[in-house]
């Protein structure tokens, strides 16, 4: 199944006046990221950038790969409402933004407030991959997502802990 053609489900992209459905935003988003992680990764070294291998790490799993996987999920399950689909994207990406400017910055206090929009943007993606009707393979691929939501969610914690560890 496709996302709903609900035309609240699009949005106008600033200076391209093209429409974008919030899965498609997700997924291009995503793939984005991990070339960006890629790039980082490449000039981390000769840089020598101290939190290089953690931010090509994170640009590529939890900003990259993630997001890929709720943008698939969702172009798959249809929609959850057009404003739950853009505060997805929203939080998600603002949440990563935080986090990678926060961990740079040595603030791990703002690590919390990225780490909120982060749990948000997951909530939001955990109600809109219901798994009602979907057999086999498709009954499968839905719950490996919601464990990738999981492992997600429960490493949240864990980077607000070491980032507290790391910079106290």
């Amino acid at each position: 199944m496709t996302a709903a053609a609900d035309p609240r489900e699009t949005a106008t992209l600033p200076g391209i006046g093209a429409r974008a459905r919030p899965a498609t935003v997700l997924t291009a988003l995503g793939g984005g990221c991990v070339v960006l992680g890629g790039l980082v990764a490449a000039v981390t070294a000769p840089l020598s950038l101290a939190h290089g291998s953690w931010l090509a790490a994170y640009l590529v799993l939890v900003c990259g790969v993630a997001q890929w996987a709720m943008g698939r999920a969702r172009a798959r399950s249809g929609t959850s409402g057009p404003r739950r689909a853009w505060t997805q994207v929203v939080a998600w990406n603002l949440g990563n933004a935080v986090v990678i400017a926060a961990t740079l910055l040595g603030r791990p206090a703002l690590v919390d407030l990225g780490s909120v929009l982060l749990v948000a943007a997951l909530v939001i993606a955990l109600f809109a991959a219901p798994a009602r009707g979907a057999t086999g393979l498709a009954l499968l691929a839905c719950w490996a997502y919601r464990a990738l939501l999981v492992v997600l969610a429960v490493s949240i914690p864990v980077g607000i802990l070491l980032s507290y560890l790391r910079h106290a």
